[in-house]
């Protein structure tokens, strides 16, 4: 029987959406980074335009290089990736270079690499190999358990590294395990935690734990028949009011004195205007000063007298939303949703569970960075200094998402022949 060649089964409208967004992140870092009095070349090496115009020829190299491994080397090499990575964060935290307040870089020549940022995709593998087997249901304690402790690992690593932002990427990978079969109590419980730990820096603890209780009783009298769910209940009140005691202590004794005003300009931005609430508050005039259809390519007033920092990488957004307006902003959304939908799409149709697996862990990775990114640049979460995929400055995270989608694109390639270990 003939085999079609690897061109043929290789999905391009993902790739094409991938090509449409790294273009388009270049095009805004030399946007975000141009000043009409030099008036530099986009091809200027010495700009970060220039550098990452370098680093997306890189790219193309690593996309070629991972089609032509066998695709049954991902699943092989899970957990001997995965633990290269993890010995690599062990060893930011005895050498690594600090930049930024955040000691999770390892320099190479003149150039620096985040090995966080690669310890993603190697995580989501190493979850994909673990749960790819048929006695390891995620209704089961110890396999939640081992399932939580593979993500655990390099999260606390990179939290130690002071890199928080980088460290919660790493809760995306729940996404699969939902889709696997994880009781939707577990994501229920976390929101709810998520939500009151907001909600304890609007309203006074002492009414915040009254409403608890209440809701608690009110909850117990519903399923009073029903032992299970009474268990659920009571455990869920006993997480959620420790939740709410523990506020004061992560916000005084775990946050660092930068990300305390970075929570609490969150719910008030007026709190710190010049220092906290700077980037904000520039960050929202810019994408409010671009109007419907933007004040056009490399015109953006904002940009031009450098009122965003970290305008080519965190705030790369606002680059959009001033000079091309509500309609980038939406064509932008448009890019990344259409491409998370697709990656949803090939994951459902994966006859390999650890491909599916892996396919999910890629959405979420994704959709977090995505959404997270953007709603820090509008105000609508705190700012934790992470890049938008495939989009914002920078030769590790660019890498580390390339590998991330293309290794899942060549698994998909090859999603008709059966995932056999070596």
């Amino acid at each position: 029987m003939r085999q079609d060649p690897l061109s043929q089964k290789i999905d391009w409208i993902s790739v094409l959406l991938f090509a449409v967004l790294v273009i388009a992140g270049w095009l805004n870092i030399y946007a975000a980074e141009y000043d009409p009095e030099i008036n530099q070349s986009i091809f200027d090496f010495s700009t970060r335009a220039g550098r990452q115009l370098i680093w997306i020829f890189a790219t193309i190299a690593i996309v070629f290089t991972i089609f032509f491994f066998d695709y049954k080397f991902f699943d092989s090499f899970a957990y001997i990736i995965y633990g290269i990575f993890i010995v690599l964060l062990l060893f930011i935290l005895i050498g690594g270079k600090e930049v930024a307040g955040s000691k999770s870089w390892v320099g190479i020549g003149g150039f620096g690499l985040q090995p966080s940022e690669f310890a993603k995709f190697a995580t989501a593998f190493a979850l994909a190999k673990y749960l790819d087997h048929t006695t390891r249901k995620l209704t089961n304690l110890n396999t939640l358990g081992v399932a939580f402790a593979i993500i655990l690992l390099p999260m606390v690593l990179t939290v130690l590294q002071g890199d928080t932002g980088t460290a919660l990427v790493f809760v995306a990978l729940i996404v699969p395990m939902f889709r696997e079969g994880m009781p939707p109590l577990l994501p229920i419980v976390g929101l709810s935690v998520l939500a009151v730990f907001l909600l304890t820096l609007l309203v006074s603890q002492t009414v915040l734990l009254a409403g608890i209780a209440v809701v608690t009783l009110l909850a117990m009298g519903l399923n009073a028949r029903q032992p299970k769910r009474l268990l659920y209940i009571i455990t869920s009140a006993v997480v959620i009011t420790f939740a709410v005691r523990s506020v004061d202590f992560i916000l005084t004794d775990v946050l660092k004195p930068h990300q305390q005003k970075r929570v609490l300009s969150l719910i008030n931005p007026n709190i710190d205007p010049l220092g906290a609430g700077w980037n904000v508050t520039q960050s929202k005039i810019a994408i409010g000063s671009g109007g419907f259809a933007g004040k056009g390519f490399l015109e953006g007033t904002q940009t031009k007298f450098d009122f965003v920092p970290e305008q080519t990488t965190d705030f790369i957004f606002c680059t959009i939303g001033e000079e091309h307006g509500w309609l980038g902003s939406i064509l932008l959304l448009a890019l990344f949703t259409t491409l998370l939908l697709r990656l949803v799409f090939l994951a459902e149709r994966q006859k390999s569970t650890f491909s599916r697996i892996y396919g999910y862990g890629v959405v979420g990775i994704i959709f977090f960075h995505f959404t997270v990114n953007i709603a820090m640049t509008i105000g609508l979460f705190p700012v934790i200094g992470i890049p938008l995929p495939f989009f914002s400055y920078g030769g590790s995270s660019l890498w580390a998402f390339t590998i991330l989608l293309f290794s899942f694109l060549k698994l998909d390639a090859h999603r008709m022949q059966v995932l056999q270990r070596w």
